[in-house]
């Protein structure tokens, strides 16, 4: 009974977001966003200036852009990936590996650099990796990455950018 109710509730908010305009993904992710502050912020008409359409759906609306459609998947020279929104450095070149999954992977971000929370959108638990100063979503985390950590940060090559140099 309880997971009949959840989707039901599932479904009405789906339907009522749709109602509203909200994309389907974004229906269908029932979970509501935790309000939170950064310290790098800006409206949704700044962040829309500041960002490519396809960044702004997957940076500030939790998007997912298709598997294998990012150029910093087959990104291999040594440098830093940084946030496309605040450009805050994230990931080191020297943590990321070919996961075949079609996204640029990680096994470990920078320290300070990403924040991460539950994501029980799409009707299952994920742990949701998020800029820590501006809190775009990146990504998802996930337990089968390689070692040294055993982590997957499956990331979004749209939600950041790549600077070459040292690692």
């Amino acid at each position: 009974m309880p997971l009949r109710r959840g989707f039901l509730f599932r479904t009405i908010a789906a339907g009522a977001a749709l109602a509203a305009g909200a994309p389907l993904w974004r229906a269908l992710a029932a979970t509501p966003a935790e309000a939170a502050v950064y310290e790098f912020s800006r409206t949704d008409e700044q962040w829309r200036k500041l960002l490519s359409e396809k960044q702004f759906e997957v940076l500030r609306q939790g998007g997912t852009e298709r598997p294998f459609s990012s150029a910093l998947n087959n990104e291999h020279r040594a440098g830093r990936f940084a946030c496309a929104g605040c450009q805050l450095e994230l990931f080191s070149s020297s943590a990321k590996f070919d996961s075949g999954t079609g996204w640029p992977s990680f096994w470990a971000p920078l320290e300070h650099a990403v924040v991460a929370h539950s994501d029980r959108g799409f009707g299952m638990l994920r742990t949701e990796v998020l800029c820590r100063r501006c809190g775009g979503h990146l990504g998802h985390v996930f337990d089968d990455g390689p070692r040294p950590t055993g982590l997957r940060y499956c990331m979004n090559g749209d939600a950041m950018g790549f600077k070459p140099g040292a690692a």
